[in-house]
């Protein structure tokens, strides 16, 4: 009886598209945003000596560079004003994007894309989550490029205009069939398209699925991440929630509480 109860168990784990219960991994929303400036290097360094994943944001410059960067515009997050499209490489690299959060972080640079990446490839041994979210059109093959370059592709979610451009998630399979790409799921009505749809590799939910939802994910040998007001919050009853579905990966403003509920403290 033992003997058939432990076969039935280790079979179920090694069967197709079956994925054993574990904590969803935490995507930093913008890195440490709490307590460093958005999309800098040192803060997306102090992401990942913790252990975490991050999430950051590609823009395109005037010349056709591709920096890390939320805004349209530069002005909320540097000492610069302008629009990052009307901007050269050159002239985004000598602004401070620091001293707007503290002036301990002065000197701080809007980092590209590429020093980001090669950044990640320094950690590339521990088991994170990195969600790319892409702002600016037309960048798609070159992020996968620098990825591939750095090694770390197998680390990124594509997220952004990915999750409703088919056009895109066809530009990022095109550039790499390794590429992961997501899809969105508003609300459950949006479930099933989402779950159907051939480009994805990833349902990126805005509400809280159910278990049976995830499951079905997982079925179709697709993982699940979630992002949105639901998680973005300091709300431990959501967090769990979503991990008690099942959920791959979360983004959330506040990845530091969320490592704490995992870890079994408090605040």
């Amino acid at each position: 009886m033992i003997r058939s109860i432990v076969f039935t168990l280790v079979s179920s784990v090694f069967l197709p598209g079956f994925f054993l219960a574990a904590e969803p991994k935490i995507v930093a929303h913008r890195g440490l945003l709490k307590h460093a400036p958005e999309n800098t290097l040192a803060n997306f360094r102090a992401t990942l000596e913790l252990r975490l994943g991050f999430e950051f944001d590609v823009q395109k410059t005037k010349d056709g560079e591709l920096v890390c960067i939320h805004d349209d515009d530069v002005k909320r997050t540097t000492n610069g004003t302008g629009l990052v499209a009307d901007l050269t490489l050159a002239q985004i690299r000598k602004l401070d994007a620091g001293r707007w959060f503290d002036p301990r972080f002065a000197g701080e640079r809007v980092p590209t894309v590429e020093e980001v990446l090669a950044l990640i490839a320094k950690y590339r041994t521990h088991d994170l989550l990195i969600a790319v979210d892409l702002k600016s059109a037309d960048v798609e093959s070159e992020v996968v490029r620098l990825a591939e370059k750095h090694k770390v592709l197998n680390k990124l979610i594509f997220i952004g205009r990915t999750i409703d451009h088919p056009d895109v998630r066809k530009q990022l399979k095109k550039a790499s069939s390794a590429a992961s790409v997501a899809v969105v799921a508003n609300t459950p009505k949006e479930f099933d398209a989402a779950l159907a749809d051939a480009s994805a590799d990833w349902v990126y939910f805005r509400y809280i699925p159910s278990k049976l939802e995830v499951e079905k994910v997982h079925a179709k040998k697709k993982r699940a991440f979630i992002a949105g007001v639901t998680v973005s919050g300091r709300n431990a009853a959501n967090w769990r929630a979503a991990g008690a579905a099942g959920i791959d990966g979360l983004l959330t403003d506040y990845p530091l509480d969320l490592a704490a509920m995992q870890r079994g403290k408090k605040d």
